[in-house]
C-alpha cells in the first residue's frame, strides 16, 4: 500500500489526500513535522517537505505534490484531473500555479508561520501586523475566485478539475485558522460548500491538530 508523509495543515499534503480520495486510491497516513527534519524523512527528500509518497513494495518514491497528482492522473483513469484541450489543461495548471505559489506565499505560509508555527513549534506570539496583512490579501484572492466563477461553473472551465481541489486545498487551511471572512464572497462560499460535501474531503474536516482549534463552521457544508 502506498505511504503518504504528510502533514495535517500541509496544503500540498492536503491537496494530494483529496485527489487520492477521488481516485479511490488506497494508502496509510503517515504524520511527518517537517520542522523536526528527521533522518529517515530527509533520506526520502532532502528538501525535507511534504508531502512525499511511497511505494515499498514497488520501490516507488514520489515527492511534491504536483509530481504525485500527475504520476496518478496518468496512471489512473478514475476522475481525470487536467483534462480537455491544450487550452483548457493549460488553463488548469495556470490556476494550480496561481494556488500553489501565489495564494500559498501570500497569505497561506504567512498564517501558518504566525498562528500554527510560532504556537507549536517556536512557542512565540503571533505578529498582528502580519496577521492582519495576509488576512487582507486572502480576502482579495476570495475576490478572484469570486471572478471565475462569475464567468464560469468550476474554476478552471465547465469542468470539475485539479485546479478547483488546489484551491480549496489552501482555503481549507487559511479557514481551519480562522482567517477567512466569507461574507459578500457568495459564488465561492457555494462553490466551496460544493468542494466540502464530496466525500474525499470528509477525512480532512474531521481531523484536528493540537492545540489549534478550528472555527465552528469549519467542518460545516451549510456555514
Amino acid at each position: 500500500m502506498w505511504q503518504l508523509f504528510q502533514f495535517p495543515l500541509c496544503p500540498f499534503s492536503r491537496k494530494v489526500r483529496l485527489v487520492l480520495g477521488e481516485k479511490g486510491i488506497a494508502h496509510e497516513l503517515v504524520r511527518e513535522n517537517p520542522w523536526e527534519r528527521r533522518d529517515e524523512f530527509i533520506d526520502l527528500n532532502p528538501a525535507g517537505e511534504t508531502p512525499v509518497i511511497v511505494d515499498p513494495d514497488a520501490g516507488i518514491t514520489l515527492i511534491g505534490s504536483q509530481p504525485i497528482v500527475e504520476y496518478f492522473d496518468e496512471t489512473v483513469d478514475k476522475m481525470p484531473m487536467i483534462h480537455g484541450n491544450a487550452a483548457l489543461r493549460a488553463e488548469i495548471r495556470r490556476l494550480v500555479e496561481w494556488f500553489d505559489e501565489k495564494l500559498f506565499r501570500e497569505a497561506v505560509e504567512p498564517l501558518m508561520n504566525e498562528r500554527m508555527r510560532k504556537r507549536l513549534v517556536s512557542k512565540e506570539s503571533p505578529d498582528t501586523r502580519i496577521l492582519r496583512d495576509a488576512m487582507r490579501v486572502a480576502n482579495g484572492h476570495l475576490d478572484y475566485i469570486d471572478y471565475l466563477l462569475d464567468h464560469r461553473r468550476w474554476l478552471a472551465g465547465p469542468g470539475l478539475s485539479l485546479a478547483d481541489f488546489t484551491a480549496a486545498a489552501h482555503l481549507s487551511v487559511i479557514d481551519y485558522l480562522g482567517a477567512l471572512d466569507w461574507r459578500g464572497h457568495k459564488q465561492t462560499k457555494d462553490w466551496y460548500s460544493v468542494m466540502k460535501s464530496r466525500p474525499c474531503f470528509r477525512p480532512l474536516l474531521g481531523e484536528r491538530m493540537e492545540v489549534i482549534v478550528p472555527p465552528q463552521h469549519y467542518d460545516k457544508v451549510d456555514f
